[in-house]
């Protein structure tokens, strides 16, 4: 096992937040909902992400382990509340009313859109140079420039080239 996976009963934990959040928002809104499938992936700086359309929620195992109380009382419940408001109110603003009510109503949470966790830890970047400067790019831009993608320096309009450094990450 990866340093940065779960252990069966650090992800039994999430999921049981998982399910009392639900059961919670039963009990709210007198209606029953379709548990997730839930997964386990790091996921740059989301500490979670709930893809709705597939009912999935992903939470970031490196975060959790991190920040396991603040985890379990903001990020589940931001998560689940996601999937409800999808549920509920179809296509309206990720953190919009019908979330943050949610949040208040249903879970008794400050609706924060945002984490406050420190992520140096878990984001990666790759040093490129220009002819003026040098810049740390994320992975996903580092990988499109793999890809073929060509990106720019503001200041010069130089392409931005890999350092040495870079190169042997690769």
């Amino acid at each position: 096992m990866a340093s940065h996976d779960l252990t069966q009963e650090q992800r039994r934990v999430i999921t049981d937040a998982v399910f009392h959040c639900l059961q919670q928002a039963e009990e709210y809104f007198s209606r029953p909902f379709p548990y997730p499938t839930i997964t386990f992936r790091r996921s740059g700086r989301n500490a979670g992400t709930a893809f709705l359309q597939q009912n999935r929620l992903n939470f970031h195992p490196i975060l959790y382990k991190e920040n396991t109380r603040a985890f379990l009382d903001d990020v589940v419940p931001h998560e689940v509340s996601h999937l409800l408001t999808w549920i509920l109110f179809g296509k309206v603003q990720p953190h919009g009313k019908e979330w943050q009510s949610i949040m208040i109503h249903v879970f008794g949470r400050k609706p924060d859109p945002t984490h406050q966790f420190d992520i140096k830890g878990v984001t990666r970047s790759f040093h490129y140079r220009c002819e003026c400067d040098s810049y740390a790019l994320s992975t996903r831009r580092h990988n499109n420039i793999l890809r073929g993608a060509q990106y720019k320096c503001r200041k010069c309009s130089a392409p931005l080239r890999m350092t040495k450094e870079a190169e042997a990450e690769r």
